[in-house]
């Protein structure tokens, strides 16, 4: 068992997310940052998709009432163990009664806590991850709370540390041309991509919502209502985008300006308020690229992890 004696700003369990309800107007939730969620999985030795704890921002106290092995990974949030630091992509055995600390997240804005076998809470639509708008899902289909209770299973053999690096982040996210391009023109997506974008204080687990002085993005059009994914970027009348993000809504009426290519859109799990960002708009042959590129990386973390259990 694991008591959250602090929760910090929002912790959450989460796994790779809730897939194939959309149509019932299911969002489809889980991690923000699945490479971080994957990596740390692995480095404890589970499986991808097993429940991890997703922290925002840090501030937040866990303690252990059971032996067991962790892993970080996503944004440096100086945790220490029993006062002791440890560090994002690197497993750690725990000893029961031991505590977990999180300061203020640097270098990033959501840490992915993961613990050998998993959490023990169950599945909703094939899926533990918590829908915060919907509740359910998680624990109690909500945030984690002070005195929560989060069940694992033991472990109190060894276990080999284990580290591993995070994928490369990207000030320039890379964009699929939207569905309404000639509804807006040439003019609108030009602005989006030569302007630096400033995420709002706004954001959250729906949406980053991005501003800019002088915007030229204001509109009057109003669309029947089309279905919309995470990665979807609507242009709402105050030309203010939305980057949707996996806690989105299933359909909208905002123009769409494009969407962001599948490669990139975790980088928007550590993106805070007050961060900078630009766009640039690629063709479906670099899209793929990039997909390639970041699939390679978890494929070299598989075959380093079964040579370093082999020795």
């Amino acid at each position: 068992m694991i008591t959250v004696i602090k929760p910090g700003m929002q912790m959450t369990i989460q796994d790779l997310g809730r897939h194939g309800y959309r149509h019932l107007g299911i969002a489809q939730s889980g991690a923000l940052d699945p490479y971080a969620m994957i990596i740390a999985n692995r480095l404890v030795g589970n499986d991808d998709n097993q429940s991890v704890i997703e922290i925002t921002l840090g501030l937040a106290q866990l303690q252990f009432q059971c032996a067991t092995v962790i892993a970080l990974h996503g944004a440096d949030m100086q945790a220490k163990l029993d006062g002791v630091s440890i560090y994002p992509g690197w497993s750690y055995p725990v000893e029961q009664g031991q505590t977990l600390t999180f300061a203020t997240a640097r270098q990033g804005f959501r840490s992915y806590l993961a613990i050998k076998g998993g959490i023990d809470c169950h599945a909703v639509m094939n899926s533990t991850a918590t829908d915060i708008a919907a509740g359910f899902g998680g624990l109690t289909g909500a945030p984690l709370q002070a005195n929560d209770q989060v069940p694992i299973t033991p472990f109190d053999g060894n276990w080999p540390q284990r580290g591993a690096i995070a994928p490369a982040k990207r000030s320039v996210i890379r964009v699929h041309s939207g569905p309404h391009q000639q509804l807006l023109s040439q003019q609108f997506s030009d602005f989006f991509a030569q302007t630096k974008w400033q995420v709002s204080p706004q954001s959250n687990r729906m949406g980053v919502r991005l501003s800019t002085e002088h915007n030229q993005l204001m509109h009057t059009h109003s669309l029947p209502s089309l279905a919309v994914r995470p990665g979807s970027i609507q242009l709402t009348p105050s030309g203010e985008p939305i980057v949707l993000l996996n806690d989105g809504q299933t359909t909208g009426g905002y123009p769409l300006l494009g969407t962001i290519i599948s490669a990139d859109q975790h980088q928007f799990a550590q993106l805070k308020p007050g961060d900078f960002v630009r766009f640039e708009f690629v063709n479906l042959a670099a899209a793929n690229t990039a997909q390639r590129k970041l699939d390679a990386h978890l494929q070299q973390l598989t075959i380093a992890l079964k040579n370093l259990s082999i020795r």
